[in-house]
C-alpha cells in the first residue's frame, strides 16, 4: 500500500477513535477513566496522517510512474475501520455472561462496608451487593430494601441470574458479576434484557458451574423492565 493510502487509512482510524470517544459510545469498550487517553490517541492519529499526506503529496515526482501499484487486496484493511465508523459494536451481554464465571472472587479481600446510602430502597450497584451477601454475609443490607440495576442472563439448568458486567481495563477483560433471583416472576424476560429489581438480602447461595465462584441471590419484590443505562459495565 502506498504512503498516501497508509495515511488515509490512519485518518479514518484517527477519526473512527475520535467518534467514539467523544461520545457515551467509547463506555461500551473501555473503563470511564481512559477517555482523555483515547482522545489524545485520535488526535495523534489525525495528525500524523495530515502531516504523512502533506510530505508526500509535495514531494511527488514524475519518477513515481515506474514504481510497482499496490496490491488491491491491501486496501481490506480498511474494512474494520469502516465498520467501527458505520456500525458501534455493543456492550458485551448475556452471551458473554452464560459463558463466563462469576467474577466475585477477585473482590475477596473486602472486608469493611459503608452503611447503605439514603433512601427506600437504597440504589446500589450489583457488585456492592455481591460482595455484601457473600463477604459480609449479609449484615450491612439485611432488613433493608435495595433496587439494582442489570440484564437478565441464565444458567444451562434455568435458574435466573440478574447480571452486570465489570471490567478492569476494557472490554477485552469484561467479566460478569452476578445475582440470582428469587420471589417475582421472570418468566417472560428474554436474555439481555435490562431489568430493575428491588428487593432484600436472601441467605440463598449457589455455586457457578463454571468457575465454582459463589453466586448470592435477593429475594425480589418487584422486577420491571428499564432502558439499558449509558455506561453499561460496572
Amino acid at each position: 500500500m502506498k504512503r498516501q493510502a497508509q495515511a488515509v487509512v490512519l485518518m479514518l482510524l484517527g477519526g473512527a477513535v475520535l467518534r467514539t470517544s467523544l461520545t457515551d459510545a467509547y463506555l461500551r469498550y473501555v473503563k470511564e477513566g481512559l477517555r482523555p487517553f483515547l482522545i489524545a490517541a485520535g488526535v495523534a492519529l489525525v495528525a500524523i496522517a495530515v502531516a504523512t499526506l502533506y510530505y508526500e503529496l509535495r514531494e511527488r515526482r514524475a519518477a513515481h510512474a515506474h514504481e510497482h501499484p499496490e496490491p488491491k487486496v491491501s486496501w481490506l484493511l480498511l474494512a474494520p475501520v469502516v465498520g467501527l465508523l458505520l456500525v458501534a459494536p455493543g456492550a458485551l451481554g448475556a452471551y458473554a455472561a452464560d459463558s463466563t464465571g462469576t467474577a466475585l472472587g477477585a473482590w475477596e479481600e473486602e472486608s469493611d462496608y459503608p452503611p447503605l446510602p439514603d433512601g427506600d430502597p437504597a440504589e446500589i450497584p450489583v457488585l456492592d451487593y455481591a460482595s455484601r451477601a457473600i463477604f459480609d454475609e449479609g449484615r450491612s443490607i439485611e432488613g433493608r430494601r435495595v433496587r439494582l440495576t442489570g440484564f437478565i442472563s441464565r444458567a444451562d439448568d434455568g435458574t435466573v441470574f440478574l447480571t452486570r458486567m465489570i471490567l478492569s481495563c476494557c472490554a477485552a477483560d469484561a467479566r460478569p458479576i452476578k445475582v440470582g433471583i428469587e420471589g417475582a416472576g421472570t418468566d417472560g424476560y428474554a436474555d439481555d434484557t435490562w431489568v430493575a429489581v428491588v428487593g432484600t438480602y436472601s441467605p440463598t447461595m449457589v455455586r457457578d458451574p463454571i468457575n465454582n465462584e459463589r453466586i448470592p441471590f435477593i429475594a425480589a419484590e418487584t422486577l420491571e423492565p428499564v432502558g439499558a443505562p449509558v455506561k453499561e459495565y460496572e
